[in-house]
C-alpha cells in the first residue's frame, strides 16, 4: 500500500554534497516513521537517519553534523541532505517507511551514492 521512490544519488568528490529525495505514495497514514539506510558492498545495511511523524530526528554517529533528514509533508517526501561527504559514505542509500509491527516496513529501490576523487 506504500510505495517509495528514491532519487538524487550520483558521483561526488570528497567534501561535496548531495541531496536525496524519497517520495512516498499510497497509505501514508500507516507510516510511523521514515528513515534513510545505506548498504556498502560487503557490508550490512545500516541506519543513517530517522524522522518520525512528529518531526523528531535521529542520526547515526558517523553522519551526525554532516547529514540532515527533513520532510515536506505536503509533498509526502523525505530528504537527506548530505554535506562534507567522505569516501566511506559510498553506498546504496535506501528509503524506508515503518508501518509498525502489524504491517512491517517498506523499502525503496535505492539510489547509488559514490564519493570518490
Amino acid at each position: 500500500q506504500v510505495q517509495l521512490v528514491e532519487s538524487g544519488g550520483g558521483l561526488v568528490q570528497p567534501g561535496g554534497s548531495l541531496r536525496l529525495s524519497c517520495a512516498a505514495s499510497g497509505s501514508i497514514f500507516a507510516i510511523n516513521y521514515m528513515g534513510w539506510y545505506r548498504q556498502a558492498p560487503g557490508k550490512q545495511r545500516e541506519v543513517v537517519a530517522l524522522i518520525t511523524r512528529r518531526g523528531n530526528t535521529n542520526y547515526a554517529g558517523s553522519v551526525k553534523g554532516r547529514f540532515t533528514i527533513s520532510r515536506d509533508t505536503a509533498k509526502n517526501t523525505v530528504y537527506l541532505q548530505m554535506n562534507s561527504l567522505k569516501p566511506e559514505d559510498t553506498a546504496v542509500y535506501y528509503c524506508n517507511a515503518d508501518r509498525g509491527a502489524s504491517m512491517g516496513g517498506v523499502w525503496g529501490q535505492g539510489t547509488q551514492v559514490t564519493v570518490s576523487s
